[in-house]
């Protein structure tokens, strides 16, 4: 079967290449993959800015259908539609698996980075990995369920949006997107969405599409004087950091009130960055750094999906053969996409 691999270290190193299905073990079942997403950390990996192991089939983000169950398997049939937590190889044993943090664990070792993943025709999976997706949630949709976790998680988990609140979103990003989103559904009274002159392109109109009315370009608007303005110069309940740019996390300082949240989500790629520290403690706000995604967050955002809360298809820019991964990468790299999708031939 054809499989987009990392094949060593360094920047590139990207290749498709002829790989045998695998075969489940006994916990395991085979998935016939249905859509995979390229994220982020795909793009990161290319690059040599996030941990992998190679040679390794890239891809975390998919959904699919079973097509064989392990002998010990007896929660899942074939046929049974499904996506995955890419938690994979949690010892289980040490503190964080035990109070319940799997997807921090030392161990974990990844589908798509750590082990084979889902840019390819077949996928392995522990069956305590997998949940159902539901009948009114297309596979194409369902490829998006792993990012809403974790802005789910980041969000409403870890940020607690409560009713009323006034959000603020730096990065429009499709995490970006889906934080407002997610934020929207939960209550919150208002989401400022803030990007760049380039967001302007693509990602800004797709927000004002998603009903959003406060999408600021920052080289039209001061994005601190208009919240400030919103909120009667209080600031913001929640700011969510989905740029990883060094002045969107600075701003957020700036546009936080004081006793107030901030959830990180966006990445730098840096080393380090410049950082207003002294701002953030007169600010006296709670800062909350996040990485992947909790047990309890996958049904929460397969409920917000199938409930039409969230509408994650305006994010869906591209739905292609895994023979035009490079298209598709550098699409995404040059802000000409949001998500995409590779659909196994």
């Amino acid at each position: 079967m054809l499989a987009l691999v990392k094949t060593a270290k360094g920047v590139g190193n990207i290749e498709l290449r002829d790989v045998p299905v695998p075969k489940p073990a006994s916990n395991e079942v085979l998935i016939l993959v249905k859509a995979a997403g390229v994220c982020g950390t795909d793009i990161h990996v290319k690059y040599d800015e996030f941990p992998y192991w190679p040679p390794v089939i890239l891809g975390h983000e998919f959904s699919g259908v079973i097509v064989e169950v392990g002998k010990d398997v007896t929660d899942f049939k074939v046929g049974d539609r499904v996506v995955g937590e890419p938690h994979n190889k949690a010892c289980g044993k040490c503190y964080l698996c035990r109070t319940g943090n799997i997807q921090i664990c030392p161990s974990k070792r990844s589908i798509g980075w750590g082990i084979d993943g889902a840019f390819t025709k077949y996928l392995v999976m522990p069956d305590h990995l997998l949940h159902i997706i539901p009948d009114n949630v297309s596979f194409e949709e369902a490829a998006l369920v792993e990012p809403t976790c974790n802005v789910v998680h980041d969000v409403l988990e870890r940020g607690r949006v409560e009713p009323e609140d006034f959000v603020v979103v730096f990065g429009p990003g499709p995490i970006g997107l889906l934080a407002a989103m997610v934020a929207r559904a939960e209550g919150a009274r208002e989401v400022v969405i803030i990007g760049t002159p380039k967001d302007e392109e693509l990602r800004l109109p797709v927000a004002r599409e998603l009903g959003f009315t406060e999408v600021l370009n920052l080289a039209e608007v001061n994005p601190i004087e208009r919240i400030m303005e919103l909120t009667n110069g209080r600031g913001a309940d929640l700011v969510v950091e989905a740029s990883g740019a060094e002045p969107a996390i600075n701003q957020s300082i700036e546009v936080v009130r004081k006793k107030g949240r901030i959830t990180v989500i966006g990445m730098t790629g840096k080393e380090d960055i410049r950082f207003t520290w002294d701002k953030a403690i007169f600010k006296v706000c709670d800062i909350h750094f996040n990485l992947s995604t909790s047990y309890t967050s996958w049904d929460r955002s397969l409920s917000l999906m199938a409930g039409g809360k969230i509408n994650v298809k305006p994010l869906i820019t591209h739905k292609e053969s895994l023979r035009n991964w490079e298209k598709v990468f550098d699409d995404l790299e040059n802000q000409k996409g949001l998500k995409g999708l590779f659909i196994p031939e």
